[in-house]
């Protein structure tokens, strides 16, 4: 069965009656008129569609927690909009924390995740009650003890470790490998519990937590993961797991991302299975989808500007945002979809790089790319951006971060206002 991750563009794109793309029943030209460019556009019912679709593959297990993993996209709006959806959110910083509490969100559902959290991060953590804290190493199990008594609370823990998976993604993004800087190896978690039954006594222990990567393709890692934690939950006594989550998504038509649905499949299986073998209850499951929730659902419109063609080498087509909204293609050698909003149905097609605004020879979005002919002025619309671009967005070149809008049955709201040159500057100070 078919997942909405599986999608290269929102599922409410389409063309309008007078030739533009259509977003949300928002006219993508329009749009940018109105609002500017660069501009993230966020359609809600795909992102609730994905939503959907996870509750729907996991529904036979019962004892399941969704958990949006905030690090892909948190903002207010998005925030409040899952939450709607019953999940609860995985967080990795004061700031994010700080969001999902200023949206409304369940704060018992929140999960606090990170591998060098500051004795001011755990502090709002416990003020603020969120539910588990995924200890990363042995200072911070220290720290948070200490931190807990002195707000003479017990904190509800979890254990992150690294079970030696490898998954066959880019190097940055893989994180269950046993050489990373996340979580403990398996062979220090007894010493951890250790610690926590004789000497920690304000922490309490309910479980393992693992991540083994991001942009994931394969569906079997997922088995093998199941397999590691339960195992150990089994021997430790423990109730929980935390499998993370890295499911891919769509960026290229070369892309062959797995369905949410099959993923479920494989694990609720592997569970079961995992259960009888070492006889223990039904532990919770926690599962943090983060980009496969909100990628799908972002497009960023940009404008064209200049052009160049290079003798008996590229054109390159350049735009008016780049590596600052969408850092990902010079930092992850990511790829992406694009259409030109204003004539996505002209056939006169050519080969050109879609060059950014900004001073770096490797700020280029898309290289060797297939478009009608651009000109100054046409609106670019660059697919699957929900992820990892607002929320990794930066001030380079002193240039002001993009809006974001949410658009939904042909309605459009401004949920992250553009910055402004004021804006810039405003926590600058003159000696």
């Amino acid at each position: 069965m078919e997942s909405i991750n599986q999608n290269l563009k929102p599922l409410t794109v389409k063309i309008n009656d007078i030739g533009n793309l259509e977003i949300g029943g928002c006219d993508s030209v329009a749009l940018a008129e109105k609002y500017g460019t660069p501009l993230y556009v966020m359609d809600e019912d795909t992102i609730r569609g994905i939503c959907r679709d996870y509750k729907q593959a996991f529904k036979n297990y019962s004892k399941v927690n969704m958990m949006y993993a905030s690090k892909a996209l948190c903002t207010m709006a998005t925030a409040k909009l899952i939450a709607s959806e019953g999940f609860g959110f995985d967080v990795v910083s004061a700031g994010e924390i700080y969001t999902v509490y200023k949206a409304g969100a369940d704060m018992s559902k929140v999960l606090f995740n990170g591998n060098n959290k500051s004795y001011d991060e755990l502090s709002l953590a416990i003020e603020l009650g969120v539910g588990r804290i995924s200890v990363d190493n042995f200072f911070e199990l220290a720290l948070l003890n200490e931190v807990a008594k002195a707000q003479n609370k017990t904190v509800d823990i979890l254990l992150r470790i690294t079970p030696g998976i490898e998954c066959h993604t880019h190097e940055y993004i893989q994180t269950g490998h046993l050489d990373s800087k996340f979580g403990f190896d398996l062979t220090q978690i007894d010493e951890a519990v250790e610690l926590i039954k004789n000497d920690y006594t304000n922490l309490r222990l309910h479980g393992l937590h693992a991540h083994i990567g991001s942009q994931i393709f394969e569906t079997s890692i997922y088995g093998d993961e199941i397999e590691i934690l339960v195992k150990e939950i089994a021997r430790l006594g423990l109730n929980e797991i935390n499998i993370g989550g890295g499911i891919g998504v769509k960026y290229t038509e070369n892309d062959c991302p797995p369905s949410v649905y099959d993923v479920a499949e494989i694990i609720i299986k592997r569970l079961n299975e995992c259960i009888e073998k070492y006889n223990i209850e039904p532990p919770a499951l926690f599962i943090e989808p983060g980009r496969s929730i909100i990628s799908t659902a972002g497009v960023t419109l940009y404008t064209v500007g200049s052009s160049k063609q290079v003798p008996n080498g590229r054109k390159y087509v350049a735009v008016d945002g780049g590596m600052s909204d969408n850092v990902r293609p010079s930092m992850y050698q990511a790829e992406y979809t694009a259409q030109v909003a204003n004539k996505p149905d002209a056939k006169n097609f050519e080969k050109v790089t879609i060059a950014g605004r900004f001073c770096e020879s490797g700020d280029i979005l898309i290289k060797d790319v297939e478009l009608p002919e651009l000109e100054e002025g046409d609106i670019l619309c660059v697919y699957n951006t929900g992820a990892y671009n607002y929320s990794m967005a930066s001030n380079y070149n002193r240039v002001p971060k993009p809006a974001m809008v949410l658009v939904k049955n042909s309605h459009s709201c401004i949920i992250v206002t553009r910055e402004t040159l004021d804006d810039l500057i405003s926590h600058d100070r003159l000696n």
